[in-house]
């Protein structure tokens, strides 16, 4: 008796396909899920996973679309349940200027070493001048 329980409370909750009102509210969701994170997979969107928990957000997004939520709202609600890490795309502030920045940086240091190498094998060291003048006095 207590054995179906479980197994009807799985259907429930389920795997039924979310069915859209038209075209327009497909394309939103879809970009809109492709845009967050799955909060308990490695590296997935919401929309590449087939954890419950992304299946369970997926229907709380398109609730909240037709709601009228806009897709910042929806970001800022799930942001503020999960955190910046639900966003694949996170916002630029100041805690996240190296994560946006950063790359730039380390190219553009990495361009001034290589110049600075470059300008220095370029020019004759003194050592050598100096060589070159006492090849020149000898003879």
């Amino acid at each position: 008796m207590f054995s179906g329980a479980p197994a009807f409370a799985q259907v429930a909750t389920g795997a039924t396909p979310l069915r859209f009102t038209d075209s327009t509210e497909e394309k939103r969701f879809h970009a809109l899920v492709s845009e967050l994170r799955c909060v308990m997979c490695q590296n997935q969107s919401l929309a590449d996973s087939n954890a419950q928990i992304a299946v369970d957000l997926r229907r709380e997004v398109l609730e909240l679309m037709r709601k009228g939520k806009t897709d910042a709202e929806i970001k800022d609600f799930l942001v503020a349940r999960y955190g910046e890490f639900v966003l694949y795309r996170p916002q630029v502030e100041s805690k996240t200027w190296l994560l946006w920045f950063g790359p730039a940086l380390v190219l553009l240091a990495g361009g001034i070493v290589v110049v600075g190498a470059v300008r220095r094998r370029s020019r004759p060291s003194a050592q050598a001048a100096a060589d070159e003048r006492n090849d020149e006095q000898e003879w």
